[in-house]
């Protein structure tokens, strides 16, 4: 099949080779692809909404050449949202038309930046990127974690944990939009110092990955403007189609493996648990004045 029309939100989105396949070891086509889009948009699109995209496209399947796009290229529905911004026209993730129009044209991976476009320098998150080394076990990044959601208990920061989509995790901590990437800078790094005191065997905060060794990188700088992280919900070009999902607590401390959350399986995660990332926008988790007071002991104690 050369074309398919597809409908969503009152748009006829034209799907060219619906059948082509994206993930041959899964054998998952275009079509599946979008299908899935569309199914976790209403869960997706809220974390994505104002935020200027950056998108790999793999126009020839997760086995070809990919295409990082930060902005506009060649023709794009006048429909499509968008800001103009370093004289280029970048996209505004904020519909699910947009998202079956961007999968159609090749796009698989939807990374996101930590601020939004029309609020710019100033994060909604703090967020550590747990990256593990090539072949450690998954059980050795749930340890991290679990030793990171102790610290930020101890700080009362509150913390939500989702799986990168690859071999790691992205660990969330709400905020006031208020602070510049500088201030949320300082807390990450005083954080990571902390978690490098406590586990000295495991993990390593430095950045060049052959000077890493066998240990997990505690990333705290890629938190920083211009810099992006796969959206929550978006499927990554691995060879089993797996998903940037979030988790609870209690599941990291059971047990799970990122394989566990694929294109196959998130829809019915969804319809069965929700979105359990809620809480990273809720209000409730926002206590600026716990930020003020460590951000203030950091700067007092020269960290």
């Amino acid at each position: 099949m050369e074309k398919q029309l597809y409908a969503i939100e009152g748009r006829e989105i034209e799907i060219t080779h619906p059948d082509r396949v994206v993930w041959p070891e899964a054998g998952i086509a275009k079509l599946d692809l979008i299908r899935y889009l569309m199914a976790v948009a209403p869960y997706m699109l809220p974390y994505t909404r104002d935020r200027m995209l950056m998108v790999w496209r793999y126009p020839d399947g997760i086995g070809g050449k990919r295409v990082e796009e930060r902005s506009i290229h060649g023709e794009a529905p006048v429909w499509v949202p968008r800001v103009a911004y370093g004289g280029k026209e970048r996209i505004l993730l904020n519909d699910a038309a947009t998202l079956a129009w961007l999968a159609n044209r090749g796009a698989i991976e939807f990374h996101v930046p930590f601020d939004r476009y029309d609020r710019k320098d100033v994060p909604t998150e703090l967020v550590f990127d747990l990256d593990p080394a090539a072949g450690m076990p998954f059980e050795a990044v749930r340890e991290v974690a679990l030793k990171l959601k102790e610290t930020l208990d101890g700080l009362s920061l509150a913390s939500f944990p989702k799986t990168s989509g690859a071999t790691g995790m992205q660990i969330f901590v709400p905020i006031e939009p208020k602070y510049t990437f500088e201030e949320a800078r300082l807390i990450n790094a005083f954080v990571a110092r902390y978690m490098l005191e406590q586990m000295p065997d495991r993990i390593t905060l430095e950045r060049v990955v052959e000077k890493r060794g066998n240990k997990l990188y505690f990333d705290y700088l890629q938190l920083w403007r211009g810099r992006t992280m796969a959206a929550v919900y978006s499927v990554r070009a691995t060879s089993q189609a797996t998903v940037s999902m979030p988790v609870t607590w209690e599941e990291v401390a059971a047990g799970f493996e990122p394989a566990d959350f694929t294109i196959a399986t998130v829809p019915q995660r969804l319809r069965t648990v929700g979105d359990l990332f809620g809480g990273v926008s809720s209000e409730a988790h926002r206590v600026d004045q716990r930020v003020d007071e460590v951000l203030a002991f950091v700067r007092r104690n020269g960290q």
